[in-house]
């Protein structure tokens, strides 16, 4: 999808490593309020660790899925789900894959492992992993962690 017909559908644009640097300013938020005191870089560090990957994992399914257009994200894979899963029956094997990947965090590995032991179609379980491909969706994380660490430290 082009960045002109993303414009006519009015869609929202963001950056993932914006909306996580926000994520994490308001967990250090969070957590130094409770704490009575500015935790810091240690707060942000702690967000970096426990919650940086499902964040990215939900703001790359918003994107798969159509809802929000992320910068960092490849254009053609917006609104994926949509455009190339037709089929009911690969539809509910997209689902139970995308089920596992979001919520338990599974990698192609699981996934395959997964697919094997309930006896799925494995043609149809690596189309499917092939087009998510999950492997080239990682960011340069990084940099999210210098971007925290820039922060103002105080809350």
């Amino acid at each position: 999808m082009s960045a002109s017909s993303l414009l006519e559908t009015e869609v929202a644009c963001a950056s993932v490593l914006e909306e996580a640097c926000k994520e994490a300013m308001r967990h250090k938020w969070i957590e130094s309020q409770k704490a009575g005191r500015d935790l810091g870089h240690e707060a942000l560090r702690q967000w970096y660790v426990s919650y940086s990957w499902p964040f990215l994992r939900h703001c790359w399914f918003l994107h798969l899925q159509g809802i929000r257009f992320f910068s960092e994200f490849e254009a053609a894979d917006f609104g994926l789900f949509h455009r190339e899963f037709h089929d009911p029956r690969d539809r509910e094997l997209l689902r139970q894959i995308v089920d596992r990947i979001y919520h338990h965090g599974a990698e192609n590995l699981d996934i395959i492992l997964w697919a094997q032991q309930a006896n799925l179609d494995m043609e149809k379980v690596r189309k499917i992993l092939e087009r998510l491909d999950i492997n080239a969706r990682r960011l340069p994380w990084d940099s999210l962690l210098k971007m925290i660490e820039r922060e103002p430290a105080a809350v």
